[in-house]
């Protein structure tokens, strides 16, 4: 029973240590960067710095905040971007909270996997990317149009959305350089899906949210997608069917 004790009273004592620092550097940013708005402190496994996210960044700190490591934390035994996927964690969202009525959608196969997509339709990345998502089996797509490049990315998205058919006129845009021809004056979503980029902090496109609710910014080659559609397919149990 003493043992227990000992072991209750490091694990007590460490725990508050921990909260202590973390008070201590939420104050001297508090401090020292007003601006920086703070939404979580986590002590590293690393060096004995402290995991700092805030504004869909980390960066890294001792116990006092006496200095500020800016940039990427490299596991060096297994070479893993331990910055990226703690980032990936922290930026998750719930996926079946997306509004999938403002997406266009794409079904290959039977559709059982599932990504969100925010692309802008003048974004090359974005019509690359649109080529490899086309060529994955069992896959449903929600793709959101989100115009952040230029006024002509708002018009082409709007144009889109009022298609008779969504699909192909995004698709002839995107993979076959066709631009849309129809008007664009009908009811969109897109200043809705705007402001829904901007509140979960999309800056850049192609943004990718997973089933599992990661995002992953950039266009992942297709081995890359695949591997990540297998990592998070949900149980079938707590599949929703859309």
């Amino acid at each position: 029973m003493n043992i227990i004790k000992s072991l209750v009273l490091v694990a007590l004592t460490v725990f508050s240590v921990g909260a202590c620092a973390q008070e201590t550097i939420k104050e001297e940013m508090a401090k020292k960067y007003p601006e920086v708005k703070i939404e979580k402190i986590t002590k590293a496994a690393y060096g004995n710095l402290y995991e700092v996210f805030a504004g869909n960044e980390i960066f890294y700190t001792d116990e006092k905040a006496t200095f500020l490591l800016l940039g990427t934390l490299i596991d060096t035994k297994t070479r893993i971007n331990v910055s990226q996927e703690r980032l990936q964690k922290l930026t998750a969202i719930k996926f079946d909270d997306l509004p999938f009525e403002h997406a266009i959608k794409l079904v290959r196969g039977n559709g059982s996997r599932r990504i969100a997509i925010f692309e802008d339709p003048n974004c090359g990345y974005c019509k690359k990317f649109e080529q490899d998502v086309n060529s994955i089996d069992n896959l449903t797509a929600y793709i959101f149009a989100y115009p952040i490049l230029a006024q002509d990315s708002i018009d082409k998205s709007k144009s889109v959305w009022c298609s008779t058919d969504r699909l192909k006129a995004w698709q002839d845009l995107m993979l076959r350089e066709k631009p849309p021809t129809a008007p664009g004056t009908c009811d969109t979503p897109i200043d809705k899906v705007l402001a829904l980029g901007r509140k979960m902090n999309i800056t850049g496109t192609p943004t990718t949210f997973f089933e599992d609710g990661e995002r992953i910014s950039g266009a992942l080659p297709k081995d890359r997608i695949e591997a990540k559609l297998v990592a998070a397919k949900m149980p079938p149990a707590a599949d929703a069917k859309r």
